[in-house]
């Protein structure tokens, strides 16, 4: 059984970033243009199936609930501090972007494109802190379905990206494909 504070440092962690975020939805501009209700949707499905597989206690034994990962203090520590890390790296991301942040993919009135902070190491840091806390969370938890979650998390995040870049592209032209050389979408230096 994993021990109760380690399971507490992940929930805190998360409703921190879920506070910050809804505490930011009241201070964006106006859109301008937003993806096709069809992308939304799908990447909101893939979000909801990550974050269900993530945190669910799926009632059935089997492959799903296999213990991946052994009940050790280290890896619990481990875990929780990615968890924490991931959800500062999202809330960081998130303040930096300001009234340009959107939950959808958007382009606001007077979009600026922002390549400071996180932005310099990475061009979707909020991406790249949820999949590191939803990787610690799996680590935590341990069961093959929560891996499971951060794989189409993955998949979920990696579609929305495509589709911000072509946003950025279309509003930034040229600057963004020199930023685009510059730094890389999720991990610095490899992808």
């Amino acid at each position: 059984m994993i021990p109760f504070l380690f399971v507490r440092i992940v929930g805190y962690a998360w409703m921190t970033l879920g506070l910050v975020y809804l505490l930011g939805v009241v201070r964006t501009k106006s859109t301008v243009q937003r993806q096709s209700s069809g992308s939304r949707r799908l990447q909101l499905g893939l979000t909801i199936l990550a974050y269900f597989l993530l945190f669910s206690r799926l009632p059935f034994d089997g492959l799903f609930n296999l213990r991946l990962i052994p009940l050790h203090h280290a890896l619990l520590v481990l875990g929780a501090a990615l968890t924490v890390a991931g959800c500062l790296l999202a809330i960081w991301a998130r303040v930096m972007l300001g009234s340009n942040w959107s939950m959808n993919v958007t382009l606001k009135q007077q979009h600026t494109l922002m390549t400071r902070g996180p932005y310099a190491y990475v061009r979707h840091p909020i991406y790249t802190g949820l999949l590191l806390a939803a990787l610690g969370t799996a680590i935590v938890y341990g069961a093959a379905h929560c891996f499971l979650g951060v794989a189409v998390m993955f998949c979920g995040f990696w579609l929305k990206l495509h589709t911000e870049e072509e946003f950025m592209l279309q509003q930034f032209g040229e600057q963004y494909v020199a930023y685009r050389q510059r730094v890389k979408a999720l991990i610095p230096r490899l992808l």
